[in-house]
């Protein structure tokens, strides 16, 4: 295939099978809108504004801007490791994120977000340095190598969490262990999650062609002029803020990062111009609708929002692992 055509393939496929913006966005706002009321509603207390204004909008806001950052991660990393798979749960983010933000609690009392960002980078950052033989290796074979590096580091990662929950102190023991299977129910300063995931919606929004080229593969990318290694470097840190301040806030919430871009291409959301910000609005929902689940099940009991979240996504993961081509 010609330079030009290579360049025109996303087009030429959107053109078919994308929906039109108006309708992505009415339906996106429409998922959004409905995710955020059940949010507001759930729980004991019915439509008390007192416990609505102190308890549920925060959790709502941090619900919201956690599933939005989660899903901007899945798809950075799905972007720069050309797999569907990759996701920052899957692939040890969230386990490094995790670990980092409680060995921050544990030695300094507090800067989870600062933790929680190293833990990412960290995690990333080794998954690129003992992956890059399978990054370079053909498609078909990149997929199991990286998914077993990512296995190996999440494993190694929460065992270091679970050595350092031995030194969290008693009355913080079970909000530590329901925060790194991913909880709201502590969330109290959300708000800042959504302008976060806004200004990283941006920066993908701005780098739309390229990421469109890149998609197709690195080489051609290079082909086509795109800077590829400051492209990955940039999805890269993307992903590790993303994650690291969602963990931060929300606890180690899993798979959403590998269901909702997924979903989305499903219905034929192909292209960065429109997966850019719908990825974001999805995810919001997917986050906050588990969390009323979570909330609503078993009341008075809330169970975390992690165990919701992974039972969606561990069937969705099991389902597109056995169908990547051998």
């Amino acid at each position: 295939m010609s330079a030009p055509a290579i360049d025109q393939a996303p087009q030429l496929v959107a053109r078919h099978i994308e929906p039109r913006d108006g309708l992505l966005l009415a339906v996106m706002a429409a998922a959004l809108g409905a995710s955020i009321v059940l949010g507001l509603s759930v729980g004991a207390g019915g439509w008390n504004w007192a416990i609505i204004e102190q308890l549920r909008i925060p959790r709502v806001l941090a619900g919201a801007g956690a599933g939005a950052l989660l899903a901007e991660a899945g798809l950075a990393m799905q972007l720069v490791l050309r797999n569907p798979l990759a996701d920052p749960y899957v692939l040890g983010a969230s386990a490094g994120a995790g670990m980092g933000a409680i060995a921050m609690l544990v030695w300094f009392g507090g800067l989870l977000w600062l933790g929680s960002v190293g833990g990412a980078l960290l995690a990333l950052g080794l998954l690129m340095l003992l992956g890059r033989r399978a990054l370079a290796s053909p498609d078909d074979e990149a997929p199991a190598q990286l998914i077993l590096i990512g296995a190996m580091l999440s494993a190694v990662f929460g065992a270091a969490s679970t050595l350092l929950l031995a030194l969290v102190p008693d009355q913080s023991l079970r909000g530590a262990v329901f925060w790194l299977v991913g909880d709201l129910a502590g969330a109290r300063f959300g708000a800042w999650l959504c302008p976060l995931a806004l200004v990283l919606a941006g920066a993908l929004g701005l780098w739309t062609r390229a990421l469109d080229r890149l998609a197709l593969g690195s080489e051609h990318a290079w082909l086509l002029g795109e800077p590829v290694h400051r492209l990955r470097l940039g999805l890269v840190l993307l992903a590790a803020l993303a994650t690291g301040a969602a963990v931060a806030e929300a606890g180690a919430v899993g798979f959403v990062g590998l269901v909702v871009p997924h979903v989305l291409r499903m219905f034929g959301v192909v292209r960065m111009r429109q997966q850019s910000w719908a990825v974001p609005m999805l995810g919001g929902a997917l986050v906050l609708a588990a969390d009323a689940l979570a909330r609503g099940v078993a009341m008075p009991y809330e169970l975390p929002v992690g165990a919701i979240t992974a039972l969606i996504g561990a069937p969705v993961f099991i389902v597109l692992l056995v169908r990547q081509p051998r």
